[in-house]
């Protein structure tokens, strides 16, 4: 079995988060991407020096050689290994590079209202037989 090149970890209880995954899945005909949802229950962030709150507040991912990738690095690389680089390509233009991070992160931040404005809906935090709606770090 192949072993990935980049192993993306987000937020599934994010409407547009999972659905972007969902999106790159379809698109890893190669096996170039692994995923992983810090959402889960035994997800411990432990191994990649980080703790949830960073973990939560961007895309990470980890590339095969250990390097870890934060927010539009991480885009960068995962739409390129599923060969939708152009689907990217202004996130490498320098100087867009600073105004595009600071929407990324401002996106980030804002992730569940702005899936609620497109008609998504938040999936449900569920333990102990208990669900819920909003998120643990960033409220409802």
């Amino acid at each position: 079995m192949k072993t990935a090149e980049l192993t993306l970890f987000y937020d599934g209880r994010c409407p547009f988060c999972d659905r972007e995954m969902q999106r790159l899945r379809s698109w890893n005909r190669k096996g170039n991407l692994a995923f992983v949802d810090i959402a889960e229950s035994n997800f411990d962030p432990a191994f990649l020096g980080v703790d949830m709150v960073a973990l939560d507040s961007e895309l990470h991912s980890l590339t095969a050689d250990g390097k870890l990738l934060v927010g539009i690095d991480s885009m960068i690389k995962a739409y390129t290994l599923v060969d939708k680089a152009y689907l990217v390509f202004p996130l490498r233009i320098p100087m867009l590079r600073r105004p595009l991070t600071y929407l990324y992160r401002k996106f980030a931040r804002n992730r569940y209202r702005i899936s609620a404005w497109m008609g998504l809906k938040a999936l449900p935090i569920c333990s102990e037989n208990v669900c819920r709606t909003e998120h643990p770090f960033l409220g409802k």
